[in-house]
């Protein structure tokens, strides 16, 4: 049993980090549902209001703008080793794909000849791997062709590929630092499900890493550490085994989060209508 107990205290010691003066800053306020906030290496953040059908663009030092407006009802972003931007399209019920001269490519809309559901969330491997959740929140279970809720592999090449079924609606999507491991988020279920990743990118071992969050998860995101970061009432951390570290409190509720600036140790956080500043003394994952 001490073994046990000192083995347990060397894991959380190893992933522990200084949450005991976070400082949270507003960065926009008055949006409407902010959503994706996702930093780019070229120096700027690129954050969704989905019901406002905007995408928005923050570089350091000046005022935020408009980056697109008639953005299919954005929701999640993440950018690829080549600066290129995945938005999921809740409105457009697609996955799109901004080069960096704007032009914009649509990379999934069907599967197996029906229109998806209504893409929400997206995360990008190193190798070009990207994955993203289909599930329908609202109205959109309206006007669903699928009748299942969908985790998606995108390869660099080829065809899509389905991950899982999910029973509850699926919502954030996560890689750990070294990107073999999966993390996805289930809103209806509370949970966070974890699968390993292999070299091509394909998923398997399915098992709940977190069974039960504290209010209803959104997005998630990794540390360099291995840590996540689960968006629900506040931002709970967890170690890589699903042990709850801290909670970073919040006046409401969190929709998704993201690491960004040049040092890599600023959170986002999008609250609805606003997207907060947290400096951490820990780099993101991606």
């Amino acid at each position: 049993m001490i073994r046990v107990g000192l083995l347990a205290l060397a894991a959380v010691l190893l992933y522990a980090q200084d949450f005991s003066d976070i400082k949270i800053e507003h960065l926009a306020r008055g949006l409407v549902y902010t959503e994706g906030p996702a930093w780019s290496h070229d120096g700027y953040l690129i954050f969704s209001d989905t019901p406002a059908d905007r995408l928005y663009k923050w570089v350091p030092g000046q005022e935020i703008a408009i980056y697109r407006e008639k953005a299919g009802g954005p929701s999640g972003n993440a950018f690829d080793a080549e600066g290129r931007l995945y938005t999921c399209e809740t409105r457009a019920r697609r996955v799109t794909r901004t080069d960096k001269k704007g032009a914009v490519e649509v990379l999934a809309e069907r599967w197996e000849g029906k229109r998806l559901n209504a893409p929400n969330d997206i995360v990008v491997a190193k190798n070009g791997n990207a994955y993203f959740t289909d599930p329908a929140f609202g109205s959109q279970q309206d006007h669903r062709e699928l009748d299942f809720y969908g985790v998606y592999h995108l390869p660099p090449k080829g065809a899509l590929k389905l991950v899982a079924k999910p029973a509850g609606r699926p919502n954030g999507v996560a890689l750990s630092p070294n990107g073999r491991v999966l993390y996805v988020v289930n809103s209806d279920e509370r949970n966070v499900r974890a699968y390993d990743l292999d070299r091509s990118g394909e998923a398997s071992n399915e098992r709940v890493l977190v069974a039960k969050t504290s209010g209803v998860p959104g997005g998630i995101r990794t540390d360099e550490k291995g840590n996540l970061y689960v968006a629900a009432r506040g931002v709970a951390v967890y170690t890589p085994e699903g042990r709850l570290l801290h909670t970073i409190e919040l006046k409401g509720s969190a929709a998704n989060c993201g690491f960004g600036e040049p040092d890599g140790r600023t959170l986002f956080i999008a609250t609805g209508p606003e997207v907060l500043r947290a400096r951490l003394d820990v780099k993101g994952a991606y």
